[in-house]
C-alpha cells in the first residue's frame, strides 16, 4: 500500500469514527432531546415558514431527530419519510408520529433513496454535524424532483460565541465546535450544483439562567460531540465555577445569559 493510499484509508478510518461518535451521542439523547431543544423548535418554525404549500407533497425529514417536525409536516397534509441517523432518535419519532410516516435508518451524505424520490427535502440543523456540507447536499438535490426544494437550516461561524470566548479563559482545551463560514456554506452549495438558491444568516439569541443550564441543554439534546480535539471532558467544581465567572461578562439585567447562534437558512429550487 502506498503512503497516499494509507493516508485515504485513515482519513476514512477517521471519519467513520467522527459519525459513529455522533451517532452515539444523539442516541445517548434520545430520551431527553425534547426537554432540552427549544432553539431548534425556534429554528424549525422558521425553516417551515420558507414553504408554503405541503398538502400531498412527498417530503424527506432528514435529521427528524425524535419527531417533532415530522410530525408538524404531517399536521399540514404532506408524506413524511422521516430519516435519522440515529435508531433511538428514530424509535422516539415512532412513538410521536405512529404509523402516520415511514422511518428510515440512513446517512445525509449517502441517501437510501432513488433519484426523484421526493417533492420537498426539509433538514433543519442536522447538516453542521456532515463533514463535508456539499456531499449531503448533493444528495439532497438527487433525491429531490426537477422543481422541487431542499430547504435546510445551519449553524454558521460565530455560533455559540459566548461559550466559546468564556471557556478560552478557563483553560486552553476545545469546547466548541467549529462552523463554516457564510462564504464557505455559499462553496458547498456551489460544489453541490445548486444555481438557483438563496441562504440568508440570522442570529438568535436564547436566555439560560446560567452557563451551566446552557451547557446542560447542549448535553440534553446529544451537542456534546466535538468535531476537533477529544479534550472536552471536564472534571471539578472549581473549573465549572470559572466558566460561571467568565460568562457574567455577557450577564443581562436580568442575570440571564445569552447563547447567540448565527443560524444559515437555506432554499434551493432545484431546477
Amino acid at each position: 500500500m502506498s503512503q497516499a493510499e494509507s493516508l485515504t484509508f485513515d482519513s476514512v478510518e477517521q471519519l467513520n469514527e467522527e459519525k459513529a461518535a455522533i451517532k452515539a451521542a444523539f442516541g445517548r439523547a434520545a430520551a431527553t432531546y425534547d426537554k432540552s431543544a427549544a432553539f431548534q423548535r425556534r429554528v424549525g418554525h422558521a425553516l417551515l415558514d420558507l414553504e408554503e404549500e405541503w398538502s400531498g407533497k412527498r417530503v424527506l425529514d432528514l435529521g427528524c431527530g425524535t419527531g417533532y417536525f415530522t410530525e408538524q409536516l404531517l399536521h399540514k397534509g404532506a408524506n413524511v419519510v422521516a430519516l435519522d441517523l440515529s435508531e433511538q432518535m428514530l424509535d422516539q419519532a415512532r412513538l410521536r408520529c405512529g404509523g402516520s410516516a415511514e422511518y428510515v435508518s440512513g446517512d445525509a451524505e449517502c441517501l437510501p433513496f432513488d433519484d426523484d424520490s421526493f417533492d420537498i427535502a426539509f433538514s433543519s440543523l442536522a447538516l453542521q454535524w456532515c463533514n463535508d456540507l456539499s456531499i449531503p447536499l448533493r444528495e439532497l438535490r438527487r433525491v429531490v424532483k426537477p422543481g422541487g426544494k431542499v430547504i435546510f437550516s445551519t449553524l454558521i461561524d460565530g455560533s455559540l460565541q459566548e461559550l466559546k470566548q468564556a471557556w478560552q479563559l478557563v483553560d486552553l482545551h476545545q469546547h466548541v465546535n467549529d462552523f463554516l463560514t457564510l462564504n464557505q456554506v455559499k462553496l458547498a452549495l456551489a460544489q453541490s450544483g445548486s444555481q438557483n438558491y438563496t441562504l440568508e444568516c440570522k442570529p438568535l439569541v436564547e436566555r439560560y439562567p446560567s452557563a451551566m443550564a446552557l451547557m446542560r441543554d447542549l448535553k440534553g439534546i446529544g451537542a456534546t460531540h466535538l468535531s476537533e480535539g477529544r479534550n472536552a471532558g471536564l472534571s471539578g467544581k472549581a473549573r465549572f465555577s470559572a466558566l460561571e465567572n467568565a460568562y457574567r461578562a455577557f450577564q443581562f439585567e436580568d442575570g440571564t445569559v445569552p447563547a447567540t447562534y448565527q443560524v444559515g437558512f437555506g432554499a434551493i429550487h432545484n431546477d
